[in-house]
């Protein structure tokens, strides 16, 4: 894929407007130069969010997220960067240029391009059939009866194929091309509709554009006996990689920090309508790397909702074995036998309160469908064994000592949870960097007088020398130098830092490095002792009149 000029990606930052953007998530208030509100990342009663306009940066107190614009649209509409300016070229109106590229290159981007254009008007067509014409009737009676509202349907762009060829004709006269429809698995060999006579949902990308189609049988002489039959895998479709209603749900997701985790279309329709907007569905029942990769960009929490016999399909347990293995807390929610989500939405709030954590299920159901108790006990002692030691795997371990009847052995668990490190936690060194870093990184001038001089050797925090390198000019900055970035603008403001405390943090961590220095040569080099003994009382004056 070609590369966005920098040039481009400076152009949208610059016309973008940070509180018009974060305004569509929560709503703001001006306090003095910043604007506030809560957190569109976790609930909260008390705003914590707190914005800055002029250098386009968001940092909440609560739950410590924070980073620049582009941050802010990958975290909310999860993107990777490259799409997040491409989302916000889109909505401010700039034509983005892209490097040169190869012209095989160029002419793949364009024909992908023209490929989303038509799946695109392919899903307005459908939309039109559904809704507007005598033949959309029945249909749209069969979804009334499903208990469906029309605003919901509409919100996820529910469609009917007329069959035929009327998709194929219209497509051509906008310049498609027979090999296009079919490239877009909108037409079969023979140029008919794909999906004739079938109720149509869209398939899109985390941005909402349009993959491919699902498609329901309404009729039993359907000639495909299949119920529902997906586009052919091809240049846009890969049913493996969606995850059906993100583009709807990464809000929710990301506000909730969670996903649940239905199998079919209508089921995630019917949660929608109840409120619950954090539904997804899996596109099957087992969940792939790459469906977990854009879960990952919004949460680490999933609650997989299948009926009772596909819970138990290998398929399924190798999707929740990927999931947990790639770090996600897995729970399974329980349904009554032969209900779907969409048949159990009354009282679905309550069945994810009680969900099941995944270790706990897994050893149950080992236990429930292994022949015999010695197979049982081998099976539980595997499942136990990879799982890391803590309080939940002794909850299960006991449980399923009760239920065969025998003690189970434990070994030590050897993988560990890495977690992230409170700046609550940092020692007193560390907060006195960050707090230099904090007064002075929005102010050049600062900067240049009080962050230049220093060298690495003052920094004893990793990322503290990467945030110093940046200001400084001799590093670019990457998300974590962003994020923290951010928080450094926040504390500033919060904690009124300014140069008088920055002059005093600039000659703390001279003193921190020349005390060192001296602690390191106990005496042995009586010259450089003296030299340093020299400075330290220098700096110790200095600190006296700034009212240290």
């Amino acid at each position: 894929m070609a590369l966005i000029k920098p040039s481009s990606v400076e152009e949208v930052k610059a016309a973008a407007d940070m509180v018009e953007v974060v305004q569509a998530r929560t709503q703001l208030r001006r306090v003095g130069s910043r604007w506030q509100g809560r957190c569109p990342f976790h609930e909260e009663r008390t705003p914590s969010f707190s914005v800055n306009p002029a250098d386009k940066l968001f940092y909440c107190f609560g739950c410590q997220k924070g980073g620049d614009l582009i941050t802010f649209v990958r975290e909310t509409e999860g993107l990777d960067f490259a799409q997040a300016i491409e989302w916000l070229a889109d909505r401010y109106r700039i034509q983005l240029e892209y490097e040169e590229s190869s012209p095989q290159l160029e002419a793949g981007r364009r024909r992908r391009e023209r490929l989303l254009a038509l799946m695109e008007q392919a899903a307005t067509f459908y939309g039109r059939h559904l809704w507007e014409t005598e033949a959309g009737g029945p249909v749209r009676a069969y979804l009334a009866e499903r208990g469906l509202l029309e605003e919901v349907c509409r919100d996820f762009r529910l469609g009917l194929s007329p069959g035929g060829t009327v998709l194929a004709e219209k497509a051509r006269t906008k310049g498609y091309s027979q090999d296009e429809l079919v490239a877009a698995g909108l037409v079969n060999r023979r140029g008919n509709d794909y999906f004739a006579g079938r109720l149509v949902f869209p398939l899109a990308d985390p941005r909402g554009r349009v993959l491919g189609f699902g498609a329901r049988r309404l009729h039993e002489d359907d000639p495909i006996p299949a119920k529902y039959v997906n586009s052919p895998e091809g240049e846009l479709f890969r049913k493996g990689s969606l995850v059906y209603g993100l583009d709807q749900a990464r809000a929710a997701v990301a506000k909730e920090d969670r996903a649940v985790i239905v199998e079919g279309y209508t089921d995630v329709l019917a949660l929608h309508q109840a409120g619950l907007g954090d539904a997804v569905a899996s596109m099957g029942t087992a969940l792939t790397q790459p469906q977990l990769k854009e879960l990952r960009r919004l949460t680490r929490r999933l609650y997989l909702c299948f009926d009772a016999d596909a819970a138990g399909q290998a398929a399924t347990l190798r999707g929740m074995e990927l999931a947990v293995a790639a770090g996600f807390e897995v729970r399974i929610v329980a349904l009554p036998p032969g209900l779907d989500p969409a048949d159990a939405v009354e009282g679905f709030g309550e069945r994810l309160g009680a969900a099941e954590g995944y270790l706990a299920y897994r050893v149950r159901l080992e236990i429930e469908r292994a022949p015999s108790k010695q197979e049982a006990f081998e099976q539980v002692q595997s499942v136990l064994g990879q799982a890391p030691a803590g309080p939940e795997r002794e909850d299960v371990a006991r449980y399923a000592s009760d239920r065969l009847g025998v003690p189970l052995r434990l070994a030590a668990g050897t993988r560990q949870s890495l977690g992230e490190v409170s700046t609550r936690l940092l020692d007193a060194g560390e907060r006195l960097e960050r707090r230099l870093l904090a007064a002075c990184a929005t102010k050049p001038e600062l900067v240049e007088r009080y962050i230049r001089p220093l060298g690495e050797r003052h920094f004893d925090n990793p990322l503290h020398r990467r945030l110093r390198a940046y200001l400084v000019g001799e590093a670019e900055a990457d998300r974590e130098v962003v994020a923290a970035l951010a928080e450094l603008d926040a504390t500033a403001e919060s904690e009124h830092l300014g140069e008088e405390t920055a002059r005093e943090l600039f000659l703390r961590l001279e003193e921190r490095v020349v005390r060192r220095e001296l602690a390191e040569l106990r005496g042995e080099d009586m010259a450089r002792t003296v030299e340093l003994q020299g400075v330290l009382t220098k700096i110790q004056d200095a600190l006296q009149k700034v009212g240290a």
